[in-house]
């Protein structure tokens, strides 16, 4: 009977004081003050932190401030607390301010707090707390742990138990990805995300993080990472050892086989196209040497590279060029150009060939002008008297200087 009644007294407590206070200044004093004005905020809080209620006011005339909670009990009256909750401490009490703190926030605590001034009329301004609750740390799960090149997979990430709902984004490297979420509300009016991330791996995939990251006001960084694990085939590339230059009869042709996979290649072998590997190559793991080079030896040769995934290959096409003897030691050491047919320059061909044309055409021209200033003469010195002889015989015997002149007949041709 005393326990219940000293709670009664307790609860009546704030009407009797403010009978006390009405009594003492008056009736005709309770007037509205003139620019009064009441004002509070809202309030964000995680779960488990410390809130703080502030009732402020402008030009207060010694009206009475109290907080009272959502089922408008009261929480403090001016600086007294009736409610029975150790959580609310008094921070600050004067005439223009009643601040008050509830540490240990939870859920229960959520509602619209009421900052109420005993003026004429009353007036009331609303705090309405809101309480964060973080998501637990993100799961991020994968089916498989390895995945082969061109292969899909897919990434699921949950954040749980959160209020409000969490959104999820994804990130593979420095690329932001876009996933599908499905919200899920539970019991206790919390919520559950999960987010799906469908991805069509390549080999350049491999090893690169994929990261979810979970948004909320309660917290901040809160994420969730898987490094991709992709088997791709081989890449095979063959690098030439010896020689730096070009291949000539009677040297040696060094090749190495570099192959690259994952899982890493199982085994390595060389071929040569439509033809066998010549009787004097040496084949040591993944180098190639043959020695003294002929051109019997010319073809495409192949290394090919073989894992769980599939094989590959690379092809190094040989030619074998003449050898081109010197007595240079220089000469032996410069390979750029040796032993490669010469090619003629079709210009120069040309340019000779239209003067050895020109050159004859200017001579027939000088020999034609020529033959025409000189044209052929036939002189013919035949026996003067002829025509006094009676006979023949007698105009050979009376011929001007007769035998002894016959050196003189002579003919003449130009």
């Amino acid at each position: 009977m005393a326990m219940a009644a000293s709670g009664s007294l307790l609860s009546a407590l704030p009407l009797l004081l403010l009978s006390a206070l009405l009594l003492r200044k008056g009736a005709a004093q309770i007037l509205p003050v003139q620019g009064q004005n009441l004002v509070t905020d809202d309030i964000f809080v995680v779960e488990g932190e410390m809130a703080t209620i502030s009732c402020r006011v402008r030009n207060n005339d010694d009206s009475v401030i109290q907080l009272l909670n959502p089922n408008r009990q009261t929480i403090y009256f001016r600086d007294v607390r009736p409610l029975k909750d150790g959580r609310f401490q008094l921070v600050n009490f004067s005439d223009n301010e009643l601040r008050v703190s509830l540490s240990n926030v939870s859920l229960s605590d959520e509602g619209r707090y009421v900052c109420q001034l005993y003026t004429d009329p009353p007036q009331e301004a609303y705090a309405n707390i809101t309480v964060l609750v973080p998501p637990g740390t993100p799961i991020l799960d994968q089916p498989e742990d390895m995945v082969s090149e061109g292969n899909e997979t897919e990434l699921t990430c949950t954040a749980m138990g959160s209020k409000p709902a969490a959104s999820i984004r994804w990130l593979k490297g420095d690329e932001e990805l876009q996933g599908e979420s499905v919200m899920e509300q539970t019991y206790d009016h919390m919520f559950t995300v999960t987010s799906r991330l469908s991805l069509t791996v390549t080999r350049e995939d491999d090893g690169v993080p994929v990261i979810c990251i979970v948004d909320h006001p309660a917290v901040k960084d809160l994420q969730a990472q898987i490094v991709l694990e992709v088997q791709y085939k081989p890449e095979v590339k063959i690098i030439v050892e010896f020689p730096e230059g070009l291949t000539r009869e009677g040297e040696n042709l060094e090749l190495t086989c570099r192959a690259k996979g994952k899982p890493e290649p199982q085994q390595i072998n060389w071929v040569k196209l439509d033809d066998d590997v010549p009787p004097n190559a040496v084949i040591t793991g993944t180098d190639l040497l043959i020695e003294n080079l002929n051109k019997s030896y010319n073809g495409t040769y192949r290394c090919v590279a073989a894992n769980s995934v599939g094989e590959s290959y690379d092809d190094y096409i040989l030619y074998v060029y003449e050898a081109t003897p010197s007595s240079d030691p220089a000469a032996h050491d410069s390979r750029a150009g040796e032993g490669v047919p010469q090619k003629m320059d079709h210009a120069v061909v040309g340019g000779v060939v239209a003067v050895v044309v020109f050159a004859m055409l200017c001579l027939l021209i000088v020999l034609g002008r020529y033959f025409a200033r000189h044209k052929g003469t036939y002189f013919t010195h035949e026996a003067k008297g002829a025509d006094d002889a009676a006979d023949a015989d007698t105009a050979i015997i009376n011929a001007e200087g007769g035998h002894n002149n016959s050196d003189e007949k002579k003919e003449y041709y130009i």
